[in-house]
């Protein structure tokens, strides 16, 4: 993001010139479509001692198509704060995404290495969501910073909930991807905290319910393509 080069959030001390947010928006999408990004924690592992089982096939497609979800979302949170840090200036500003990217960026990764486990893969439609997303970051970085880390916030808080849904959903068998998505919603409630202190500020109800309303048309697409 911003001046970062081999990965998000490589340097949060300036936003850097214009000619290296682009280049390292750039290297951003082709990692991130081309699963080059790597994560810098370890994967989250289930409770020691936790009793699994073999997934059965249902349960393995179930879990399979919920983490394609997942990383469809993730896909776009890179490309989210690659757009808000695009027109970000404020160093507060470019340290909190910087380090919002480096946590999105371990959880791309877990999913994606969730995905080969289940012999899953991504969506399809992978660069089309990337596109979308960084064009919203754009537009939302564009209204300043207080209205950019609101739409942190509001983002970070339909995730969370998005993904409490999954841990509902997902085989109570598939202890790998529950823990994943368990250590994910703790990382967004942190994310959208952050941005609440930074100072976001709410967003108007319909800003809120048409984000609401493209997350459903993205997450029920990702679901099956």
């Amino acid at each position: 993001m911003n001046s970062f080069s081999s990965r998000p959030g490589s340097d949060a001390r300036s936003p850097g010139s214009l000619q290296d947010r682009l280049l390292a928006l750039a290297d951003n999408a082709l990692k991130t479509l081309a699963g080059g990004l790597h994560a810098s924690r370890p994967t989250p592992q289930a409770p020691q001692g936790a009793a699994g089982r073999a997934l059965e096939g249902a349960e393995r497609e179930l879990s399979g198509r919920l983490m394609r979800v997942n990383h469809v979302g993730e896909i776009c949170a890179q490309a989210l704060y690659q757009g808000q840090a695009l027109v970000a200036r404020d160093p507060a500003l470019h340290a909190h995404f910087a380090q919002a990217a480096r946590d999105e960026c371990d959880h791309l990764a877990w999913c994606r290495e969730r995905l080969q486990q289940l012999d899953s893969r991504p969506s399809l439609l992978d660069p089309l969501w990337y596109a979308g997303a960084l064009g919203l970051g754009v537009v939302a970085g564009s209204f300043g910073a207080r209205l950019s880390l609101g739409f942190v916030v509001e983002t970070e808080n339909q995730v969370e909930q998005h993904l409490a849904s999954h841990l509902q959903r997902l085989p109570q068998a598939d202890l790998a991807s529950r823990a994943v998505v368990e250590q994910m919603r703790s990382d967004e409630a942190g994310h959208a905290t952050a941005a609440e202190k930074l100072g976001g500020v709410p967003l108007p109800a319909p800003v809120r319910w048409g984000m609401r309303a493209a997350a459903r048309v993205m997450t029920g697409t990702a679901h099956w393509i």
